[in-house]
Formats: C-alpha cells, sequence, structure tokens
C-alpha cells in the first residue's frame, strides 16, 4: 500500500468534505465507487483514520493551526492549504508512527501539486513554527 496515494486521497476527501459539508463516510464511499485507483494500492485504513481524527479533533486542530499562523487567520486561507495544514497537524499532533519531519515533506509535496505557488513557503512556516514549539 502506498502512503503517499493514501495521504493525497485523504486530502481530497478533506477538502471535499470542506466544500459539501458532508459526512466522511458517505464521501469515502462514494469515492470508493467511482475512483480509477486501485483500490489495494490505497490504505483505507489510514485514510479512515485520518479523516475520522480530524472530525473528532478539528477544534483542537484549527487551534492549533491558528496559534501558528503570523498575521493570517484561519478563515483567511484557502480551502485547499486549510486541507493540508488540518491533515499535517493531525498527524504531527495525534500519530506517533509518523515523523514529524515526514509529515511537513509531505503537505509541502502535496502544496507544490494543488496550490499556488507561495503556498509551499506558507505551510512550510506553519508547521515549522508548529514543531519547534512541541
Amino acid at each position: 500500500m502506498n502512503r503517499r496515494k493514501s495521504r493525497e486521497i485523504a486530502m481530497k476527501l478533506l477538502f471535499e468534505m470542506t466544500i459539501n459539508k458532508e459526512e466522511y463516510k458517505y464521501i469515502l464511499e462514494r469515492f470508493k465507487e467511482n475512483t480509477e485507483i486501485k483500490l489495494q494500492d490505497v490504505d483505507f485504513e489510514y485514510i479512515t483514520k485520518i479523516i475520522q481524527g480530524i472530525k473528532e479533533n478539528i477544534q483542537t486542530i484549527d487551534s492549533e493551526i491558528e496559534n501558528n499562523l503570523r498575521n493570517w487567520k484561519l478563515n483567511r486561507l484557502s480551502k485547499i492549504d486549510m486541507s493540508i495544514l488540518r491533515l499535517a497537524t493531525y498527524e504531527i499532533m495525534f500519530l506517533d508512527d509518523v515523523p514529524d519531519k515526514v509529515s511537513v515533506n509531505e503537505a509541502i509535496e502535496l502544496t507544490k501539486k494543488y496550490s499556488d505557488d507561495n503556498s509551499p513557503a506558507f505551510i512550510n512556516g506553519v508547521l515549522g513554527n508548529m514543531i519547534k514549539k512541541k
């Protein structure tokens, strides 16, 4: 199973949840039914753990993100950047089996792929601040 691909799918589903305000179980099932990705290459246990964990800890995660923003407010962030930050913050705060540097690197790679040119440095700064304070 590919952790990078699974992380990317989790980010996309988080983004979809932000836009559509739908329950994660419904979004996950719809993804499984409609995807062209080989499902055996995806770690759905990890994806479910991430999405459910973020949903259950959203206030703590958003508070941690906001505490590490400089001259920004949470509600000003793009939905894609917010989804990436929530994913990485969850991994940093709640998953001991994922090294912080891996979470940050993966977040930056997702940002390069899905966000604008200024976002990777921004994401790196926010997550870097978070890790320093840990």
